[in-house]
């Protein structure tokens, strides 16, 4: 009871914070400006996540080096950018009789992508496609997030 009026006079609110502890544990706050504080803690904490999303690049057998190529640098550019990406080789017809093609395909993309992202699932065949993921690294999104943290400190300071 004497809680309760210290916590009136002072124009607070007493808010018990452990009722399983014994004794109950009770603070004097404003739980309104309390409430709100965390609010914009979790709004925070929600702005500086980041969803990665699967992008799709999908090629075929008879594809030609340049187009490869061009395929490649879009590749690179979702890595970059902190997306997974899943590489498709689709096969049409006699195609499906050499699969070795198509895993040639994903291993020399693989190749060329290496300063952007790594192998998350190797090369496999579901039907008449055969698939690959490749995830960034995590090393450059942690250098990218390190850089615009700083900046947000310095800014602040």
């Amino acid at each position: 009871m004497q809680a309760l009026e210290m916590a009136r006079d002072r124009g607070l609110d007493l808010v018990e914070v452990a009722p399983n502890a014994i004794p109950p544990v009770c603070r004097l706050m404003d739980y309104g400006k309390f409430r709100y504080e965390q609010s914009r803690k979790e709004r925070e904490s929600r702005k500086n996540q980041t969803t990665v999303e699967l992008k799709e690049i999908r090629i075929r057998p008879k594809i030609d080096d340049h187009d490869l190529n061009t395929k490649g640098r879009r590749a690179a550019k979702f890595l970059d950018s902190g997306d997974k990406v899943k590489v498709s080789v689709l096969f049409r017809g006699r195609e499906m009789a050499h699969p070795e093609i198509g895993r040639g395909l994903l291993e020399q993309l693989s190749e060329s992508l290496r300063p952007h992202g790594s192998i998350e699932q190797a090369p496999k065949i579901e039907g008449r496609t055969m698939t690959m993921i490749l995830a960034p690294l995590k090393q450059k999104l942690e250098k990218e997030g390190n850089t615009s943290r700083g900046e947000a400190k310095a800014e602040n300071a």
